[in-house]
């Protein structure tokens, strides 16, 4: 028997193997569900703020700056193919007029791993003129990329460069943090059958963290001093 703080006398419920069982099956459950409902919740969000505003490549409206999100690149300096078809969609696109300037935006929280460093390479060794090229060096993810964009380089408008499995996320968050974003993906990465399907697997997941990082409002990792660079590379074109 004991004493409740509430002075009535009853049973110390005895939590048996079978009830401890069953509490975290309970648990378990109800996490899974919750965060299916959340990632159901953030793809209706996702496709909703992105409607309107993803475009084939041909149609898309003019813009003044591509924003190209990284993604892998190789131990000698190659961006995966993923970031190759990337980083031609805004070559075209700056050949074509549609834009005036690249903003190419990674990761480099290492030395020895420089994502828009590999990007800025690339676009040059294929015909773009570097002054024609801002770099982001801490575009860790999707949010911060395009919270940079806004808050640090003063990008107002522009076209977010990716895959299309990827585009939709990426598009909403921008346009979620003040750039007036369009989007352009890229299909061709279906060749490569394996990294597509766990991409998209791994999509889910990234979907709920944007829910939580726009419901938040949180700053990037590295938010640092206002860069002029995209002023420059527009002005160089």
């Amino acid at each position: 028997m004991a004493l409740t703080p509430a002075g009535i006398v009853g049973r110390v419920p005895i939590i048996t193997p079978r009830r401890l069982l069953r509490l975290t099956l309970f648990t378990a459950v109800a996490a899974i569900a919750l965060g299916g409902l959340t990632s159901a919740g953030g793809e209706v969000w996702t496709r909703a703020a992105a409607h309107g505003h993803v475009y084939g490549e041909a149609d898309v409206p003019a813009a003044p700056v591509a924003l190209v999100l990284g993604a892998e690149v190789y131990a000698d300096g190659a961006p995966s193919p993923f970031l190759a078809a990337r980083l031609d969609i805004a070559k075209r696109l700056l050949d074509a007029g549609k834009v005036r300037a690249i903003l190419v935006s990674g990761d480099h929280g290492r030395w020895e791993y420089d994502e828009p460093g590999s990007m800025e390479v690339y676009l040059v060794a294929h015909g773009v003129p570097a002054s024609r090229i801002a770099i982001d060096y801490a575009g860790f993810d999707t949010y911060d990329s395009c919270a940079r964009a806004g808050r640090v380089f003063g990008v107002r408008e522009a076209i977010v460069v990716t895959q299309t499995y990827h585009l939709d996320r990426a598009v909403a968050l921008c346009r979620s943090l003040g750039v007036e974003a369009t989007g352009v993906g890229d299909d061709t990465v279906k060749m490569y059958r394996e990294p597509w399907r766990n991409s998209v697997i791994r999509e889910r997941g990234a979907v709920v963290k944007a829910v939580a990082d726009v419901v938040t409002g949180r700053d990037p990792v590295f938010l640092g001093r206002p860069e002029t660079t995209v002023q420059e590379a527009l002005a160089a074109s």
